[in-house]
């Protein structure tokens, strides 16, 4: 249950500001870089936000990879919500997470806290670039290990799909899929993360940083949902199966679908890195129309 004055989408860097020396704040730093693995970790020693812990994309934010399960397979439920508690997460605990790269990163923690049932988690707003501008400190001093918390999974806030469940609706009208990841890339161009370039047959694509403007900050809540009922056409947003290359950029557009007052998208964690190490799956190539007949 979302607690009272808690931030459940974003919060400005101002607002942390004024909130961050609560005990029950919890503030985490989540800079990564796909090539580079390591990058954010030393990101985080040369200068991060007061007080905030550093997680790590591969290894707090993902699962065992077996090759057919994507670049970012999520962990299990339990092993992440006791991950959470060992850094000190209550029930009632306001999480903030920030990145460096507009969102990108900390919008799959953000998915992943409702994933496990706790609705208090907003992303800090056009990142660390944000904090800084307005002048807020950097430290380079690790916190100190919090009491171990409370918090426990609960019921999920959050719906996901497998790719037997993306694959049966292929050709179908029921439900249309958008694909977060830049347009070259979704047409099978410029491939460097997974084996196979393409996309699922039949996805329309939205380009998670079209939800940023010029400075990284997420556009209006009004103009994000203009831009998205274009987009999903005309499916209701719980007909909206969201996905991307590892299942992490596709919870920048499922916040950005929140931020604009449109609930109920799904989320296809394995996406394009699963969906491709399986030849039996089709795949589509170039700026195919996103049509599907019943």
């Amino acid at each position: 249950m979302t607690e009272p004055h808690s931030f459940t989408t974003l919060i400005n860097a101002a607002t942390l500001r004024a909130h961050m020396e609560q005990p029950d704040w919890l503030i985490l730093d989540l800079r990564h870089d796909l090539a580079q693995p390591a990058a954010g970790r030393d990101a985080y020693a040369t200068g991060h936000i007061p007080g905030a812990i550093f997680l790590q994309l591969d290894e707090d934010l993902s699962g065992a990879k077996n090759g057919r399960n994507g670049r970012h397979p999520l962990p299990a439920r339990e092993q992440f919500a006791a991950r959470l508690a060992e850094l000190g997460l209550n029930r009632h605990t306001q999480v903030v997470a920030y990145d460096a790269q507009g969102g990108m990163f900390a919008a799959r923690l953000w998915w992943m806290l409702r994933w496990v049932g706790h609705s208090a988690v907003a992303v800090l707003d056009g990142g660390l670039p944000a904090w800084q501008a307005s002048g807020g400190a950097l430290s380079q001093a690790v916190p100190s290990a919090r009491p171990r918390g409370d918090f426990t999974a609960a019921d999920s806030l959050v719906t996901q799909v497998s790719a037997t469940e993306v694959l049966a609706s292929l050709g179908k009208t029921q439900k249309l899929i958008i694909d977060a990841r830049a347009p070259d890339r979704f047409r099978g161009e410029n491939e460097t993360l997974d084996p196979v370039g393409g996309h699922i047959p039949g996805a329309a694509n939205r380009f998670f940083r079209d939800n940023l403007q010029a400075d990284g900050s997420f556009k209006p809540a009004q103009q994000l949902r203009e831009e998205f009922m274009t987009a999903q056409q005309a499916y209701a947003t719980g007909d909206i199966i969201m996905q991307c290359g590892s299942g992490v950029t596709a919870c920048h557009n499922l916040l950005a679908l929140e931020i604009a007052g449109l609930y109920g998208a799904a989320l296809y964690p394995g996406s394009w890195s699963e969906w491709c190490s399986d030849p039996a799956r089709p795949i589509a190539r170039g700026d195919e129309a996103p049509t599907q007949s019943g």
